[in-house]
């Protein structure tokens, strides 16, 4: 799978029928479930043939630099948590295995599983098994069952090389049970937020702050109240799978996840109406919504080591997560652009999509939203607006100067590491999605993906 996308002379044709407008909120009546008006169809799957993901065989990780999984200082064996965390680190890291499954698929392998469960006891093999397998909805249709029993596990699709300069890449959502309130409660099923009520679920060893010396895995901060799923989000690097959940906050280009936590620091989070335009809070809502975020590349928090500050466009207008929002600045840190009605699924559906152009990048989502009924959200943010630029934008060394660059310290129990750059001139940093959970210590549930395709501009 390596050298450019290529156009099939084949779709081409399909390209001219009508798409929605770039509409900042509420946009008009979707689509060809295909055509996209600019666009040339390159890659798509719809799940018709069974996948054979789950009968790969698991690979011990072997960490550090020699890793298959290897990306930088932030990984999960990574330099930023060892000089923070000192020897408590190293020795509660040497308390478990991480064993992984790679597996292209689709048409010329275009697309690939990448697939990691902990095994905490050491004995030889996970201690789950999460997977990727074709289902079937109530009317025969075949789609992807994306399956994660337990929270100490990763799954997510993404792309086997990297994405074109200019892109637009989507996917259709036809069911999910990551988390957030049914009918008001968030216990069903026997289940807490979407996690299965065995205790010890906790992130364990890995935190912000890096490890917690002196305690167990039992000690460490229960996770159940925090569930999510990423329903397209672009990442700064080639080969995107599950790691600790600090490591991806560092790495994150375009973000449309949800993110259903019910915990102390999330009550003052907001929630846009997209119907007319007021804010509300989180507890006022259902916990299963959509967050569409383009990370600050000019603002690094401080108070968790990692991740950028973010910027959100929503139909209740735009805000910078480091202040406030909603009636007398009531809310702060999270704007979720809308909420998903789960209920409805696999009947309705809801379609997310992520565009590229020459000046930057779109968000899409579709689908029947609480409050609005059927509808197309569109946001857009230039690489650079109003002197704010997308984290790592760039794919190519040319398209940035160095002027966002920045050194950063991160500061744990046992010292301090300094990032000297944080993205300096020279540097480029290739697209690629992410559908699933990325998060090796946080996450259960299970997912019906459909229809993932890949377009580029006609000519």
């Amino acid at each position: 799978m390596n050298g450019r996308w290529k156009v099939p002379v084949a779709v081409v044709a399909v390209a001219a029928v009508s798409a929605s407008p770039a509409v900042q909120g509420v946009a008009v009546a979707q689509s060809s479930p295909v055509a996209r008006e600019g666009w040339v169809l390159v890659a798509q799957e719809g799940f018709s043939r069974p996948l054979t993901v789950d009968e790969a065989p698991w690979r011990l990780d072997p960490q550090g630099p020699d890793s298959p999984w290897h990306v930088d200082q932030f990984d999960d064996d990574g330099e930023v948590w060892k000089k923070i965390s000192g020897p408590a680190f190293e020795e509660q890291l040497a308390s478990l295995n991480v064993f992984r499954k790679r597996v292209e698929f689709g048409k010329r392998g275009w697309l690939t599983a990448e697939i990691a469960a902990v095994d905490k006891d050491k004995d030889g093999r996970p201690d789950s098994q999460p997977g990727l397998s074709t289902a079937r909805l109530p009317g025969g249709e075949k789609v992807a069952q994306l399956s994660e029993p337990s929270w100490d596990a990763g799954v997510l699709i993404r792309p086997t090389r990297p994405l074109p300069p200019r892109y637009r890449v989507e996917m259709t959502l036809r069911g999910i049970d990551f988390g957030g309130k049914r009918d008001g409660s968030f216990e069903y099923d026997g289940k807490y937020n979407g996690y299965t009520q065995e205790p010890c679920k906790t992130g364990y060893p890995w935190t912000f702050q890096g490890a917690q010396p002196g305690k167990t895995r039992c000690e460490y901060g229960d996770v159940r109240q925090e569930n999510g799923f990423y329903y397209m989000t672009v990442l700064d690097y080639a080969t995107p799978a599950p790691h600790s959940n600090p490591g991806i906050h560092y790495r994150r280009k375009v973000i449309m996840d949800g993110y259903f936590s019910n915990a102390r620091w999330s009550q003052n989070n907001g929630v846009c109406n997209p119907k007319t335009g007021e804010i509300y809070g989180a507890p006022d809502g259902t916990f299963n919504g959509v967050n569409a975020i383009f990370p600050r590349g000019d603002k690094i928090t401080r108070n968790n080591n990692v991740g950028t500050e973010y910027y959100y466009k929503t139909a209740c207008g735009n805000y910078s997560g480091d202040g406030t929002f909603g009636p007398d600045g009531k809310y702060r840190d999270l704007l979720t652009s809308a909420e998903l009605q789960p209920e409805l699924m696999p009947q309705e559906s809801y379609r997310f999509a992520v565009e590229r152009g020459a000046t930057g990048y779109t968000v899409e989502m579709s689908g029947p939203f609480r409050h609005i009924g059927q509808a197309t959200l569109r946001y857009h943010h230039a690489f650079v607006e109003d002197g704010r630029p997308i984290w790592h934008y760039n794919q190519t060394p040319g398209e940035y100067d160095g002027r966002f660059d920045q050194q950063i310290t991160h500061k744990g129990p046992a010292g301090t590491y300094t990032t000297e750059h944080t993205w300096p001139a020279g540097s480029a940093y290739p697209d690629s999605f992410i559908i699933g959970d990325p998060h090796l210590n946080y996450y259960e549930g299970s997912a019906k993906i459909d229809d993932i395709r890949l377009y580029v501009p006609k000519k």
